[in-house]
């Protein structure tokens, strides 16, 4: 038996993290064999990856490059770790997917849809989340909440403008594919967005429709 493929995706400071580790929780809890990984990363060769991606030192990326490093770094992770494990009957959980290359080298940096499309039949192999959380936060609140972090990323460093067009991105694409995506409300008190989590999570694995 195949296993399930969910990926959690937001904006800088919407609180990916202690989602993910709740939802893995709750997998655990049901007796899955859980996988976790995250984008870009996820492998040796996605973290060597994500080291050049992140660099805030490495100023003249164009965005052309940015978008097929990331595709290289999920091509990686499609085969060495995704793959193998949906059919090994794992579920993996997975902290960004392809949704952030529509959001982030589409919406923020304007690369045409139909190039990210054609990277993503080619590079992802197929592979497509079986369920998206969509940790949804005004661009204001989640770069406060970024801001208290530390260090800013290459990304991180960009301007609200950008994140407005990364934001709106992933709404469009929430629209597009309600019978995927679950938006969460990621600017209520962390007990209710995990609440909202848990009711959601639950729903799909008992079978509910969206």
């Amino acid at each position: 038996m195949s296993g399930k493929f969910i990926t959690l995706e937001g904006g800088e400071g919407a609180g990916k993290s202690t989602v993910l580790a709740t939802v893995r929780e709750l997998l655990a809890a049901r007796g899955f064999d859980v996988v976790v990984t995250r984008e870009p990363g996820g492998t040796p060769t996605g973290e060597a990856v994500r080291a050049v991606l992140l660099d805030p030192a490495n100023k003249t990326l164009c965005a052309e490059a940015e978008l097929l490093l990331m595709f290289a770094a999920r091509a990686q992770l499609v085969r060495e770790v995704i793959q193998p494990a949906l059919a090994a009957g794992r579920w993996v959980l997975s902290d960004r997917f392809t949704d952030a290359s529509y959001a982030y080298q589409g919406g923020g940096r304007g690369q045409p849809e139909n190039r990210i499309a054609d990277l993503e039949h080619w590079a992802a192999a197929g592979a497509t989340p079986d369920l998206t959380l969509l940790l949804d936060l005004a661009v204001a609140d989640g770069m406060k909440r970024a801001n208290g972090r530390g260090s800013a990323d290459r990304i991180e460093m960009e301007n609200a403008e950008f994140f407005e067009r990364v934001r709106a991105s992933y709404r469009a694409r929430a629209n597009s594919q309600p019978a995927r995506f679950r938006v969460i409300d990621a600017s209520q008190p962390l007990e209710n967005v995990l609440a909202q989590v848990r009711r959601v999570v639950a729903g799909f694995l008992d079978g509910e429709p969206a």
